[in-house]
């Protein structure tokens, strides 16, 4: 009998586990080289997933409500973020972007479902019209005191609003804000044989002085050349 494939195995333990009561589930993805590195030097794109962890982050989307991007994903890469690799619902793109920098001409806008992009308080009324010109709903979050936008305000509201499942598609940025506030329930990291000594998944320890939360029953797959690791992440509490 064969073995059961990564994306099974790896969507049967996410229908497992205990979602948060009071705000979404959240899933943080990203994939990198066995350096560590998410893009090649300067920031500039690196293709690094095969064909099939590609395959399993357009299941894992299907899976989740929406998707989160910072600003910097869409400007360097102008991603679609849907399913179209498999069958399945593409989740809602939600784009971290303080001052407004997402272009009218983004793919995002033209891809059917209605973006929400996150910005600061002080973000030009103008840019936000003109976002929302173009179909975006526009949405104004307070700042955290260390940096950077505010999730933990904004996830429990959302979450009353429909919103169960959220997938994170790291950015560096994105990434070290998500684990900093430690708003992450879990895990899924593909790893790709290449080096790059390019731009790293974390460059800078939490600013708060706390070590990163622990992976709790890491799980490890093999998905073509890559491999795939998934765990659950150490909550607030611990």
């Amino acid at each position: 009998m064969p073995d059961a494939a990564p994306d099974d195995l790896l969507l049967a333990w996410l229908d497992a586990q205990t979602p948060p009561a009071a705000r979404p589930w959240v899933t943080l993805t990203y994939a990198q080289s066995l350096d560590g590195s998410l893009a090649a030097p300067g920031g500039a794109r690196q293709t690094l997933s095969g064909p099939d962890s590609l395959h399993l982050t357009h299941r894992l989307r299907a899976w989740h409500d929406c998707i989160l991007v910072g600003i910097g994903t869409v400007l360097n890469d102008d991603p679609s973020l849907t399913v179209r690799l498999v069958a399945g619902t593409s989740p809602r793109p939600i784009v971290l972007d303080s001052q407004l920098r997402l272009p009218a001409s983004a793919r995002l806008l033209k891809m059917g479902a209605r973006p929400l992009i996150l910005t600061g308080e002080q973000a030009s009324l103008e840019r936000a019209q003109r976002l929302r010109a173009a179909g975006a709903e526009v949405a104004s979050i307070p700042a955290r005191a260390s940096g950077g936008l505010d999730l933990l305000h904004v996830l429990p509201t959302r979450h009353h609003l429909g919103l169960r499942r959220l997938m994170v598609e790291g950015g560096s940025r994105v990434l070290h804000s998500i684990l900093t506030q430690r708003l992450g329930d879990c895990l899924v990291v593909t790893v790709a044989p290449q080096l790059v000594a390019g731009t790293p998944a974390l460059a800078a320890p939490p600013p708060d002085g706390r070590p990163w939360p622990a992976l709790i029953d890491p799980r490890w797959s093999q998905a073509g050349q890559d491999a795939i690791l998934w765990a659950r992440l150490e909550g607030p509490e611990s």
